[in-house]
């Protein structure tokens, strides 16, 4: 099963305390931030796969109720070690995004799911928790977040976008490109390239985890049963694109989506 080593490596002590000690937003949650900041008062949140805690001291003090979940126990424990001292501590519970019957139907506003925490489940179950996003969360609510895009991926197999003018950097793209296709044989550059979606090991805590990658037009199918005006951003640059030539040329190495629950 996908899950079972990718679980194993997020209760790790290393792991935990390197997500714990994270504090910055990436670009696309500091524009969503911006983009809905003068909604939050209002909203109740799930910050789902919440890690360490690196998007609660963002968004824990500006909505009106806040929960963050892990199916990590080690991870719930370093995000109630963080915010011990807080003047209103965040409420954080062991919870798992494939079963959340602790919640009931229609909780949400906004529930976040950051930093492709989605991406370390298999494909159907990655379809059910899709499901059960659109069941706790209110229709007209946000659902925001991020997952790793193929099209990015098809390049780091591609050995003749490794080199450069830089010998050494030439010589680390391609000593990773090495390693990727140890840890993935037999799938290729020719394989991704006819493939929507793809579960791959990569560097990610060394090659340690089975990441999910998908096609944003396969991403965008994937969503619309539950969720309307979808709305994709940069990783990099934290900026909305609206053409489909720019999205399927985006080489960023995963993409944000923003969904309206239906």
């Amino acid at each position: 099963m996908v899950d079972d080593n990718n679980k194993k490596t997020y209760t790790a002590r290393g792991v935990v305390q390197h997500y714990a000690q994270l504090r910055t937003l990436q670009p696309a949650e500091a524009t969503i931030l911006e983009l809905l900041k003068n909604q939050l008062v209002s909203m109740k949140m799930l910050d789902i796969g919440v890690g360490g805690g690196r998007t609660t001291q963002h968004f824990s003090q500006l909505v009106g109720e806040y929960i963050g979940i892990d199916y990590s126990t080690n991870m719930i424990a370093a995000c109630q070690k963080r915010f011990s001292r807080a003047s209103h501590p965040p409420v954080f519970e062991v919870c798992d995004a494939r079963d959340m019957s602790k919640f009931s139907d229609n909780s949400f506003d906004f529930i976040l799911f950051s930093f492709n925490g989605i991406d370390y489940i298999s494909h159907s179950e990655r379809l059910n928790v899709f499901q059960e996003i659109r069941r706790v969360g209110k229709s007209g609510g946000y659902f925001f977040f991020s997952t790793h895009n193929l099209i990015g991926l098809e390049r780091a197999f591609n050995w003749k976008k490794q080199i450069s003018f830089n010998p050494l950097s030439s010589y680390v793209n391609l000593v990773m490109l090495a390693f990727m296709h140890a840890f993935n044989f037999p799938i290729n550059l020719k394989y991704l390239q006819a493939s929507e979606y793809a579960i791959i090991k990569d560097e990610s805590h060394n090659f340690r985890l089975n990441t999910y990658y998908v096609r944003p037009r396969e991403q965008l199918k994937q969503l619309e049963s539950n969720f309307r005006d979808i709305k994709i951003y940069s990783w990099k640059t934290g900026r909305e694109m609206t053409s489909e030539s720019e999205i399927n040329s985006n080489l960023d190495m995963w993409l944000y989506y923003l969904c309206i629950i239906k």
